[in-house]
């Protein structure tokens, strides 16, 4: 977010809190304005997340980061100015006898000269499982000198129990007394954070202060008790049709032969021409038209034919009937093309993994799918169980609107016997970081899949995107991303109006 653009969009961090998606603010100069916006974005932030508590403690310690990176990009002009190593010891030393007073004398040319350069600093704000993570980062890396004074300061004031105890000290003359950072240590104690949760390092070119805070254990609780009783609440759900459970016994099979597989596929002729109709789509890049489900098993593969099954068949129960859902599998199935070409175009050894990014790609928002599923009656029943049990009203509503979809989705699919890397690919499609390396490929390419769309509507921007997944694909930059997600977007749209056209033919 520049500073141009300081609306707080309530509905952006909302859905923000509900996806894991991080919330970014980017400024060069943190100009009073940018205070008093990431003060408002905060308020909003953590009210969703039930921890306004935190609010006045959290802003002192952000704007207190935010000032200190500031000072270091500010430093990086300075040194440049004069001549100076700042990572030559002698030469930091001598800068920083006159750093200050020159500094303050000339502000407003040191920050101009700071925003030609690109000296940033990203505030960073993302709720993550049971933990909020903020973050304040700035592009210049922190050099081992301005390390060690750090830590030193930080290990100084953890000794200390009071602000007027600390007053009491003067710790570094030359840096500042460097009050900033034990009062920041203080407040952290102050809601209860011990020195695990502050940390700052230097990574990948940029210098990073992180504060990570856990979600109050009655809120989580909460939460999983909720999720527990939706779960329970849908088995009303049915089991997949008894034809597809026939289909899938025979595909488990050893011994069955795809002739026999494709048969059985065609004593049902609503199955099969779905089928036809999913093989034919985008993504088989099949040469020609398939008209003959023999044909299609051949040539698709009993995986293939599988995971279509599970895809065919949550459509079958949770339908399109409505315009909420038909928008949700308008998504999906966008989604699931993004993803097996994403597969495809950049990791041409996994091929094996193209049919499980299509089909996690198809059903990674089932969560929501399901919940808009629900009939009004048993949303009065789990409304209820939250009276009985206590449960905040306000997380009722978090659940409906989107918080926890992902894990609800995921239940679900265990439920219905889906294989694990299905499973993972709805759990995780917008943590990708917490998966393990089992099914790490899959995951990856849906989130990655799942973020294009969301970067084609607005709904998040190329400083949202899970760095660890930006780099397992090489993209070098926002441009070179962006260019692909075109691409992407152009191909799908492409494909839409072919099997438009064939279906107009056909009909």
């Amino acid at each position: 977010m520049a500073a141009n653009e300081l609306v707080v969009d309530v509905s952006k961090i909302k859905k923000a809190v509900h996806s894991a998606i991080p919330l970014t603010i980017t400024t060069y100069t943190l100009p009073h304005e940018i205070e008093i916006y990431l003060e408002e974005v905060l308020d909003v932030f953590l009210g969703e997340l039930g921890q306004k508590k935190l609010k006045d403690y959290l802003v002192y310690c952000l704007r207190e980061l935010a000032v200190n990176a500031k000072k270091a990009n500010t430093k990086r002009v300075y040194f440049d100015s004069r001549g100076l190593s700042i990572n030559d010891p002698s030469d930091y030393e001598e800068g920083m006898k006159s750093f200050k007073a020159d500094t303050l004398e000339n502000i407003a040319w040191y920050l101009a000269k700071q925003k030609e350069k690109g000296y940033y600093i990203k505030i960073v704000l993302q709720a993550k499982g049971s933990t909020v993570v903020l973050e304040v980062r700035n592009n210049v890396e922190i050099n081992r000198t301005e390390y060690v004074r750090i830590h030193d300061k930080l290990a100084r004031s953890r000794k200390y129990t009071s602000l007027e105890e600390a007053l009491q000290q003067v710790l570094d003359p030359s840096e500042g007394a460097g009050l900033g950072l034990v009062i920041l240590v203080l407040m952290l104690k102050k809601i209860g954070l011990d020195e695990e949760c502050f940390d700052i390092r230097a990574e990948s070119g940029e210098t990073l202060a992180r504060i990570t805070v856990p979600v109050e254990a009655t809120r989580i609780e909460s939460l999983s008790k909720l999720t527990d009783e939706i779960v329970r609440q849908i088995t009303s759900l049915p089991h997949f049709p008894d034809n597809i459970v026939a289909v899938q016994k025979l595909l488990a099979d050893p011994k069955s032969e795809m002739v026999d597989i494709a048969r059985h596929i065609s004593t049902d002729p609503a199955m099969t021409a779905d089928l036809l109709k999913l093989v034919n789509s985008a993504q088989f890049m099949l040469p020609k038209r398939v008209d003959n489900i023999v044909d299609a098993v051949k040539l698709v593969g009993l995986k293939g034919i599988r995971n279509q099954l599970y895809s065919y068949g949550a459509q079958k129960l949770l339908g399109d009937d409505t315009d909420t859902k038909k928008k949700l599998w308008d998504h999906s199935y966008r989604t699931a093309y993004y993803a097996y070409n994403l597969v495809k175009n950049f990791k041409p050894a996994k091929r094996h993994i193209l049919d499980d990014a299509y089909v996690g790609g198809m059903l990674h928002d089932m969560g929501k799918i399901v919940f808009s599923t629900v009939h009004p009656d048993l949303l009065d029943r789990i409304r209820a169980f939250c009276g009985e049990k206590d449960i905040p009203v306000q997380t009722f509503e978090d659940i409906a609107g989107g918080m926890n979809h992902a894990e609800i989705g995921a239940r679900i699919a265990e439920k219905w016997n889906f294989p694990e890397s299905l499973v993972a690919s709805i759990r995780f499609h917008h943590e990708p970081g917490l998966m393990t390396m089992d099914y790490k490929d899959v995951v990856f390419a849906v989130y990655l899949a799942n973020a294009f769309c969301e970067i084609e509507n607005g709904g998040m921007t190329w400083d949202q995107l899970e760095p660890l997944v930006i780099q397992d694909y090489g993209f070098q930059g926002e441009a070179q991303f962006r260019k692909i997600v075109e691409q992407f977007s152009e191909g799908f749209n492409k494909e839409t109006r072919r099997l438009a056209g064939e279906a107009g033919k056909k009909a």
